[in-house]
């Protein structure tokens, strides 16, 4: 592309942003929703205007943003959040991903779903879009202990998921005669990998920034920590979200001569998130849900149904209040990169339904990055702690 195309379409992009903010505002309808929508529009589902070049971008503009998003839910299990709320936080999370599991795997299986399949897509299930319940919250301006739960499930709930799915992983292949044992030992170094990278970048970055300017660390800093992090994660092959959420944890916990790191990737945050839900958007394809099927459209009830009884279960074994345990399941809808990463995954290492487990998410992917950013701002609002 011309220096002069890509400067005008980031341009673009980014007033776009701003234009979805403020209808987000005048409407209470969730940013984010409106940015997929208007990605999807400006993409090859729609007036097909938006460069090729730029879903390219994709990758980039994900690891970065993902990994802002990851840096600061760490910073919601501060030592005094899990104090408040760690036994509902460990509850709900622990509760709705066994729930998830169990949940949608029987139901695929009892409509005539082979196991293998059942299995895959119960562990898929379990993967949340973290993006897309923290962005949610920032716009209604929400805080109690609800959204503090609900950022927290949200921080530790893809580690869970990604635990699961490798376990039932191991399980498909092992159904199908294949040696298994590859498959668990790469799940388990993505996630303990993850926690060591976070560590790494954790520990130095806490008791090292903040130096330069008394009491406070430059921006540079903050932005050195996030790339540094999605870089290492990267390279080693773990998950760059687990990365981002335990160096969070660290700094959070360890940095006592400061608190601005968080609010230095606060500010700059906003334009690599526009950038990503466009981008998302535009990725979207509603050959996607034609293809989906009868399977797909039980995926999507049987996840839904999971999501709101594990999380009333959960928060009710927690002895939360009964406002908690009614919406918090329904605040854990929304599901994006993270499922569709795991469905990759098992593509690779089960390719005869490859096809089929691509259509199933990406159609499912459709459904719950527009519906449930809605779903977890009403929750927001019913219980009482938005703005």
């Amino acid at each position: 592309m011309e220096i002069h195309h890509t400067l005008l379409v980031l341009g673009g992009l980014l007033l776009l942003g701003l234009v979805a903010d403020e209808l987000g505002r005048r409407t209470r309808i969730p940013r984010i929703t409106l940015l997929i929508l208007l990605g999807f529009a400006i993409g090859p589902s729609g007036f097909d205007v938006l460069p090729k070049a730029f879903q390219d971008w994709y990758p980039f503009l994900a690891t970065v943003a993902l990994t802002m998003v990851a840096f600061l839910l760490g910073s919601n299990l501060s030592v005094d959040a899990l104090r408040k709320h760690g036994r509902e936080i460990l509850s709900v999370s622990l509760t709705v991903v066994g729930v998830t599991v169990f949940v949608v795997a029987l139901g695929l299986a009892v409509l005539g779903v082979s196991i293998l399949l059942s299995f895959i897509l119960a562990g898929i299930a379990t993967a949340t879009a973290p993006a897309a319940s923290q962005d949610v919250v920032r716009q209604t301006g929400a805080s109690g202990p609800f959204t503090d739960t609900l950022l927290g499930v949200v921080a530790i709930d893809d580690a869970w998921g990604l635990i699961v799915f490798s376990i039932l992983l191991v399980i498909a292949k092992a159904f199908v005669g294949e040696g298994a044992m590859s498959i668990l030992l790469h799940g388990l170094w993505e996630v303990g990998g993850a926690f060591l990278v976070g560590a790494a970048v954790g520990l130095p970055a806490a008791f090292l920034t903040g130096r330069l300017q008394e009491g406070e660390p430059i921006q540079a800093e903050a932005l050195g920590i996030v790339f540094v992090c999605a870089g290492l994660a990267i390279w080693l092959g773990v998950s760059f979200l687990l990365a981002g959420i335990v160096a969070g944890i660290i700094v959070v916990n360890l940095a006592q001569h400061h608190n601005r790191a968080f609010h230095e990737i606060e500010h700059v945050e906003w334009p690599f998130m526009v950038l990503f839900f466009i981008i998302s958007g535009a990725m979207l394809h509603l050959d996607g849900l034609h293809a989906i099927g009868v399977v797909g459209m039980a995926y999507i009830v049987l996840r839904t149904t999971s999501r709101v009884l594990g999380g009333w279960l959960g928060a009710t074994l927690a002895g939360a209040p009964m406002l908690h345990w009614r919406w918090i399941g329904i605040a854990l809808l929304p599901q994006a990169g993270v499922a569709l990463g795991m469905a990759l995954i098992a593509g690779y290492h089960l390719p005869d339904m490859k096809e089929m487990l691509l259509a199933i998410v990406i159609g499912s992917t459709v459904v719950f990055e527009i519906v449930g950013p809605v779903l977890t701002q009403l929750a927001l609002y019913k219980v009482g702690e938005a703005r």
